[in-house]
């Protein structure tokens, strides 16, 4: 571990968009913790391997309070330049109506509670002139729901929003940087195959993005490219 590097703490880095995240800020010479659910053996684990040491794994099942509170206590002599929450599911194009209510409630808990609680209790490992992110979606945006559909992945990404504008309000005069963050439509299991970017042309931009605004305090919605979205 290099003292001058930057360290950045990924939450839900085993694949895709948070895998891509990792490996990006390697690049970027930080050192990096990722985080993994459960014990099995996933990509992040190769990266570790070809990292030199500069990319550690921590086990987190973010929807378990116990266990983000048992990492804040592993990672308490760390300091974080940036903590990003990644993690996030979808259950399928169903109208509202139709969700059962485990569906509604497990969506909920995963995408909207579960990153709260994340953000809320490993905000004091970041450094005051650090950066907090959640990984967002336009599909969380009020004012660009024009065509309706995935509706429940829309709402639990709209009350993300809505609980981070919640937490910048009570930490109004904190110095970090808050930061909702959408990569655009990318060929995940969530986005699909037919979405238009691939995790290669999205995660460049997410974490350029990132770094042009450290040091900018308050709450602010971006895409990929640095473009504000629209609430």
């Amino acid at each position: 571990m290099n003292d001058t590097r930057k360290t950045a703490l990924i939450i839900g880095a085993s694949r895709t968009l948070g895998l891509g995240l990792a490996a990006e800020y390697l690049r970027r010479d930080w050192d990096v913790i990722g985080t993994v659910r459960g014990s099995r053996r996933t990509g992040l684990h190769d990266l570790a391997e070809a990292s030199g040491g500069r990319l550690t794994i921590e086990s987190l099942e973010m929807t378990e309070p116990e266990q983000i509170a048992a990492l804040h206590d592993r990672l308490a002599q760390r300091t974080l330049d940036l903590l990003f929450v990644n993690a996030a599911i979808t259950r399928g194009d169903i109208p509202i109506g139709e969700v059962p209510t485990d569906m509604f409630t497990e969506v909920m808990i995963t995408n909207a509670l579960s990153p709260m609680r994340v953000v809320e209790t490993l905000r004091p490992l970041v450094a005051p002139t650090g950066t907090i992110g959640v990984m967002s979606s336009d599909q969380g945006s009020i004012t660009l729901n024009t065509e309706g559909g995935q509706d429940l992945y829309r709402a639990s990404k709209s009350a993300l929003n809505q609980l981070m504008r919640s937490f910048a309000a009570r930490h109004a005069e904190d110095t970090r940087t808050l930061l909702l963050m959408d990569p655009g439509w990318v060929r995940t299991e969530l986005g699909g195959p037919d979405a238009e970017l691939s995790v290669e042309e999205s995660i460049p931009g997410v974490a350029e993005t990132i770094e042009r605004h450290q040091g900018k305090t308050g709450l602010h919605f971006l895409d990929h490219q640095g473009q504000v979205v629209p609430w």
